[in-house]
Formats: C-alpha cells, sequence, structure tokens
C-alpha cells in the first residue's frame, strides 16, 4: 500500500467504533474501542491524569476495504499512544531510568508510551486491519510514525509495552532494545497427556500438581466451604449495574488499603464498560449469609481469561485464592478457555500451577548517552531474570513426569 495518510487524534473517541475495532479481534478485548474509550469518557485518562491521548492512526486506499465513519478513506493502521508525565500504570517500571536521566540533567518526561492504560496484557499495539496486501508495511509505517511523533513533540523516549512476540523483529529491526520479564500464565493442557487435551474437571487439574500444591488448594477451599462462603461466576448481560457498582467498592476498599490509595479508576468507568465492553466482561464473586463481600473482575477474549482487578470488604482467609484463581479456573475448564493471565507479579500463582511466560517490550530513547545505559542494563537483567527462570524450573508445581509436557519456559525463540 503506497498512498496512506497519517494523523495524531486525542483519543479515540475521536475515531468511528466500528473502523477502530475492525483493527482489533476478539482475542485482545482491552484494545477494543470500548474499553479505551471508557477510559477517556470518564476521565482515568486525559486531562490531570498524566495519560494524554495521541493516537496515531493511518489512512489508505485499499479497495478491499470500506471507509467506515465519516472518513472518506478506510482505516487500515493505528496504535494506542500516549504521551506521559509520569511511570505509573504501566507495569514496565521505568523509574530507575528516570533517576538516571535527572541525574544527567534530562527531563525524562514528558515521554511517550504504546499500551492499554494500567493493563499489564499482551497484545497487538501495531493495529491492522485483516485483508491487506502488506500489513508488514503498515506496521512498519506505525513505528516510524511513533519515533517521528517523539521527536515532534520533543518527548525522551517512547515505550511499546506487552508487545507480542512476533512484532519485535520490527523493532529490532529500528535498533530498538528489546526487555524482557515474565508472568504466570495458567493453559489448560493435560502434561500426563501425549495429545495434551484441555482438563476435563478442575480435579483432574488437581492430580498433576504435586501432592503438597494439592494438598493446600484442597485444604483452602475446603476452610472456605467450611465458614459458609459460596462464589458465583458471572459474564456479559448478567453483569449489571449494581454488580458493577459493588465490584467498584470492592477494588477501590482494596487500593485504599494496600496501594495508598493510588486509585486509578473511578466508579464511572466500571459503569462505562458495563455499556459500551459488557461482551468482554467476567466477574466471580465472594459471599457469606446471602451478602457478597469479595470480588473479582476480569476480562474475557476468545481463547483466554485475564485477571484484573480484585477486592473485598471483609477478611475471610483465603478468599483472594478462591476469587482470583480456583474459581476462574475451574470454569475455564468448564467452558473450554484454553489460558487464563493471572496478571503481574505473584510468585504465589507458581504454587498453583501458572507457569512463567515471557512478556516483551521494545523502547526509543532519544538521548544517546542515557540510551546506552539503558541498553547494558536491559543486557544485564535479561540475565537475572534467566537466573530466575532456573530456580523455576528446577522446583515446578507440577509431579515430575508432567513437567515438559507443555511446559513454557522462558526461553524465547529466536
Amino acid at each position: 500500500m503506497s498512498d496512506v495518510r497519517t494523523a495524531v487524534r486525542n483519543g479515540v473517541t475521536a475515531i468511528d467504533r466500528e473502523a477502530w475495532n475492525r483493527l482489533v479481534d476478539d482475542a485482545h478485548p482491552f484494545l477494543k474501542h470500548g474499553f479505551l474509550a471508557s477510559l477517556e469518557v470518564t476521565d482515568c485518562v486525559g486531562p490531570g491524569t498524566g495519560w494524554r491521548p495521541r493516537i496515531v492512526e493511518v489512512r489508505g486506499d485499499d479497495s478491499d476495504l470500506e471507509p467506515l465513519g465519516e472518513a472518506d478513506r478506510p482505516l487500515v493502521g493505528a496504535l494506542p499512544f500516549y504521551v506521559k508525565m509520569h511511570s505509573h500504570g504501566e507495569f514496565v517500571f521505568d523509574w530507575g531510568w528516570a533517576d538516571v536521566a535527572r541525574r544527567r540533567g534530562l527531563e525524562y518526561y514528558p515521554k511517550g508510551v504504546v499500551a492499554v492504560p494500567f493493563t499489564p496484557v499482551t497484545g497487538d499495539r501495531l493495529l491492522v486491519a485483516d485483508g491487506l496486501d502488506d500489513p508488514r508495511s503498515v506496521k512498519r509505517h506505525l513505528v516510524e510514525e511513533s519515533l517521528e511523533l517523539a521527536d515532534r513533540e520533543d518527548l525522551s523516549s517512547v515505550h511499546f509495552n506487552f508487545v507480542p512476540e512476533e512484532d519485535l523483529s520490527l523493532f529490532e529491526s529500528h535498533d530498538l532494545p528489546i526487555r524482557e520479564n515474565f508472568q504466570y500464565h495458567w493453559s489448560n493442557q493435560r502434561r500426563l497427556d501425549d495429545a495434551g487435551e484441555p482438563y476435563e474437571s478442575f480435579d483432574e487439574f488437581l492430580g498433576e500438581l504435586r501432592s503438597k500444591k494439592r494438598s493446600n488448594i484442597e485444604r483452602e477451599r475446603r476452610r472456605l466451604r467450611e465458614k459458609g462462603v459460596e462464589t458465583r461466576v458471572r459474564t456479559g448481560d448478567d453483569i449489571g449495574e449494581a454488580e458493577l457498582r459493588r465490584m467498584f467498592r470492592f477494588y477501590k476498599r482494596t487500593i485504599e488499603k494496600f496501594f495508598g490509595g493510588n486509585q486509578y479508576l473511578n466508579e464511572a468507568f466500571f459503569l462505562e464498560i458495563g455499556r459500551r465492553w459488557s461482551d468482554y466482561m467476567h466477574m466471580v464473586t465472594a459471599e457469606r449469609d446471602g451478602r457478597e463481600y469479595a470480588g473479582a473482575f476480569n476480562g474475557l477474549g476468545s481463547d483466554t481469561l485475564y485477571g484484573r482487578y480484585w477486592g473485598t470488604t471483609r477478611e475471610i482467609e483465603f478468599t483472594h485464592f478462591e476469587a482470583c484463581y480456583y474459581s476462574s479456573l475451574e470454569w475455564c475448564i468448564e467452558e473450554g478457555i484454553d489460558t487464563f493471565e493471572g496478571g503481574s507479579g505473584g510468585d504465589h500463582k507458581y504454587d498453583r500451577g501458572f507457569m512463567p511466560t515471557l512478556t516483551y517490550s521494545a523502547h526509543y530513547v532519544r538521548d544517546e548517552v542515557l540510551s546506552e545505559v539503558i541498553d547494558t542494563f536491559i543486557e544485564r537483567e535479561a540475565a537475572e531474570i534467566e537466573d530466575r527462570a532456573e530456580e523455576l524450573r528446577e522446583h515446578p508445581p507440577f509431579k515430575q513426569e508432567a513437567v515438559g509436557k507443555g511446559l513454557k519456559t522462558l526461553a524465547r525463540e529466536q
């Protein structure tokens, strides 16, 4: 595609919903127009938040795509670009880099971030419509436009966070270093079965864990039942305004208790996604004596469940593990969902059958000296990640005979 036009919009709300969603498949729900627009219209991003949307769009003349909305050219590519005045809510931590820049007399903020705000989930960042003759050229154009936008708006850097492995070569072709980290993901794949078939039951999954790990989970679930705690799973339109308001209260209570009130989302956001994003909502609630007191709010893709927000108003031991993990794993097995991504952090997930999976980010830094410092840091950090990976490989949560069957180790395919 040779004839393209590029523009920068101050939000996805400036782009036709259907045109945007044509770039995003159902595997990546957090990139859907409804989620990103909900952040904008409820002021979770925008003025005063340190997240200023600068959405890059590419329009072409491809005859296979019809224009949507008021535009006379079809939207063939886009990416979620934000100008940041801090490093909160990104989950790819660069405060050390900001400190190095400060000591060198450089202004690290504003910077550019290509990501879904507050969402540590790997997914497409270089969004391209299906059916193009040369989709890679559009992706390359999006990368180049991002770097030029940083130069034009005098941003210190651009950080492409949680990018898929298949796009790494594009960033490497622009000499951007690739930073690696890992998260814990659960796979619906029997390790004692050579065919790797999905589990038929939660008990079958437990049967593949080492006896101590299995016994701990069974004990935690039994203790909750003895206390009269029950859980309920809701999806889509079964999650109404009352449930979303309760979920916000759970979320807010936990943020206040554990995160110093560093609250990214407001009640209006939870209600808005109920209107704009209901097809992708998944919620687990815990109740006792007929009253719900805790909940986990997740995103549901076509083959993956994504753990996102959790909260409780009562301290009943093991509720967190049940609401955030066990009930959702059981549901994934029943519904045939392939993967459950539990979010960032949490070594306790490993003991519960979640295995380490690499995540990637790519980084463009305009100052040459700072860029060299960061390159060195990334290389050193990669060695530390590998050391940690070796520790995990030596003490897997699964029975010895199950190790290696469907196990995702921390080894990037070259």
